[in-house]
């Protein structure tokens, strides 16, 4: 059975696709487009019909003809005038015809079993979709092309070389041997390990780059916080009130910060001495100083530094993640003694922001990177499992127990494998491919 799902975003444009796939994509296609043949890869200008030979739509059809198309299937492409009711209707006569419903991922899915594509390409092509920079999409390109089944074929090669010495370890007397054998594979495990934890301590602290960074803005009430976000963000957003406790949950939008787009995140002031209902923001505004990249610590520069601000400072500094001080208030005449060892701007919010931003664009634009980077938790998890194996290993060679290594040495290699090759397991391919739009 054919299936069949919109391509192109959903919603108003000047063009949108409806994909068919699977045996009978053809014979469907031309039910609608006409008896006419369609030749593989040429656009076809055909009036699209119903079975009650009313006009759908004139739109373009390309036939991608088995095995040379997306999913090794064969798939024709509707190109329709844009919007909603038109798409619908031809998926809508499709479906009548025959036709399924793709489940989300489902292309995708049918392109990984029929070899047309890896699990690595797979998923980075599903994160590219999402990329949140600039420097997350040209990543995410570089892996859909093969850098990382590079990565993961490399390491691979090296753990089955260590596994052939290992055999000849066993097999062979230890006079017939060369002298250096053992410290070989020790030499070319320490290398695989170190790649792999590089690669998912890169993978984990560059996140941000692919699912965009989160800010929070944090402080005490009547700081500035507030003021700074509409500040960023080019608009009244949150309440500024002189009140304190005016901002009782938390703040979220997205803004664009030179090529990046990130989650900024207003929180409820800190405080000691507040209300029921208020605490219970406060409670988010932790959270969400402890779940975000950047911390923005915001400190009212024309007042006297006291044991809540003290309490604050202490709160961010165990953070273990950036953050950048803020003495606003540098309109009026400056009282604040505590010292704020770190990033620290002085601006008056009501007034402007640009150096912030500056602040949040230099570092965002640090964490670019030109080293691979792994795309999906699974392939952080695939990494992490594999170095753990290694270290084994590592325990078990130094005591000379090589059966036992060369198991831990085969686990590694099966895991760095999933990288690239997940376990031809239904539940599992449609765990992996459920999160990828309905037209992949």
């Amino acid at each position: 059975m054919s299936i069949v799902a919109l391509a192109s975003a959903y919603g108003v444009g000047s063009i949108a696709v409806v994909r068919l796939g699977g045996a009978d994509a053809y014979s469907l296609a031309l039910k609608i487009a006409g008896d006419k043949p369609l030749t593989p890869r040429h656009a076809h200008l055909r009036a699209l019909k119903n079975s009650a030979g009313e006009i759908l739509d004139e739109a373009i059809v390309i036939y991608f003809k088995a095995p040379h198309s997306y999913t090794g299937e064969d798939i024709v492409e509707f190109q329709t005038h844009g919007g909603v009711v038109v798409a619908n209707l031809i998926i809508d006569e499709l479906l009548a015809l025959g036709a399924r419903a793709a489940r989300p991922g489902e292309f995708s899915k049918i392109a990984f079993i029929n070899g047309k594509m890896d699990a690595a390409k797979a998923e980075s092509m599903q994160a590219l979709i999402t990329a949140r920079s600039e420097g997350a999409a040209k990543i995410l390109a570089r892996a859909m092309s093969g850098e990382l089944g590079e990565f993961a074929g490399e390491l691979r090669a090296d753990l089955i070389g260590i596994l052939a010495h290992c055999e000849a370890c066993i097999d062979y007397a230890e006079d017939e041997l060369p002298p250096d054998v053992l410290s070989r594979i020790e030499a070319t495990l320490c290398g695989a390990k170190a790649r792999l934890d590089k690669i998912v301590e890169i993978s984990r602290s560059r996140r941000g780059l692919i699912d965009g960074y989160k800010v929070a803005i944090v402080g005490k009430p009547n700081v500035g916080k507030s003021s700074i976000l509409n500040a960023i963000l080019h608009f009244e957003r949150a309440i500024v009130s002189d009140q304190a406790g005016t901002t009782r949950d938390t703040v979220e939008e997205q803004v664009k910060i030179g090529s990046h787009l990130i989650r900024i995140i207003d929180t409820a002031g800190i405080r000691e001495g507040a209300s029921e209902v208020e605490n219970i923001g406060i409670e988010y505004s932790k959270k969400a100083a402890e779940g975000a990249d950047i911390v923005i610590c915001v400190f009212d520069g024309s007042a006297k530094s006291d044991a809540e601000d003290a309490e604050i400072l202490r709160l961010v500094s165990n953070l273990n993640k950036k953050v950048i001080f803020v003495l606003n208030k540098a309109d009026l005449p400056f009282k604040f003694e505590l010292n704020l060892n770190g990033e620290t701007i002085k601006l008056c919010a009501k007034e402007d922001a640009s150096s912030l931003k500056n602040a949040l664009e230099n570092y965002l634009n640090a964490q670019d990177i030109n080293e691979i980077m792994l795309s999906s938790n699974r392939q952080i998890k695939a990494c992490e499992d594999a170095s753990a194996a290694i270290t084994r290993a590592q325990g078990l060679l130094s005591e000379s127990e090589l059966e036992l290594f060369a198991y831990e040495v085969k686990s590694a290699l099966n895991h760095v494998g999933s990288i690239t090759q997940v376990a031809d397991n239904e539940e599992v391919l449609d765990a992996m491919f459920s999160t990828f739009c309905l037209g992949k």
